[in-house]
């Protein structure tokens, strides 16, 4: 396994409680991936809302990221724009505002590989017109 890896919300949070249902299976495939792995400011502000409720949560989650566990790619305008171009496509399925970056990430790094529990979103959302994600674990 190589290339670049999307992070998405459920799998940061599993990876970080251990109280999590699918934490050993996202920890057991983080620890095999050896490509790198990109998320974005929005996934990572739902991930620490998230992880509140666990004590060192937050901090646990910036740590992560701080340490090289993700690089956090900065949005822009016209991310923001196609993310609304998203959200509007996949209103029925909903498309949340961090899946619509992670999307707008697939097609800007030509990536479709998604390290996600949300296998409903992903498996209906297409990147860069037609093309499915491989959804992961």
């Amino acid at each position: 396994m190589g290339a670049e890896l999307l992070l998405d919300t459920g799998p940061l949070v599993a990876l970080l409680d251990a109280d999590q249902r699918e934490h050993a299976k996202c920890a057991a495939f983080f620890a095999r991936w050896t490509g790198s792995v990109v998320t974005s400011e929005a996934v990572v502000t739902e991930a620490t809302h998230l992880l509140s409720r666990v004590s060192g949560g937050r901090a646990r989650c910036l740590e992560f990221v701080l340490r090289g566990g993700a690089t956090v790619v900065q949005g822009g305008r016209r991310r923001l724009e196609r993310a609304l171009e998203l959200v509007r496509r996949y209103a029925d399925t909903p498309m949340d505002y961090a899946d619509a970056t992670l999307v707008a990430l697939a097609e800007e790094l030509t990536t479709g590989d998604v390290f996600t529990l949300d296998r409903r979103g992903f498996l209906t959302y297409r990147w860069a017109g037609r093309r499915p994600f491989r959804v992961r674990p």
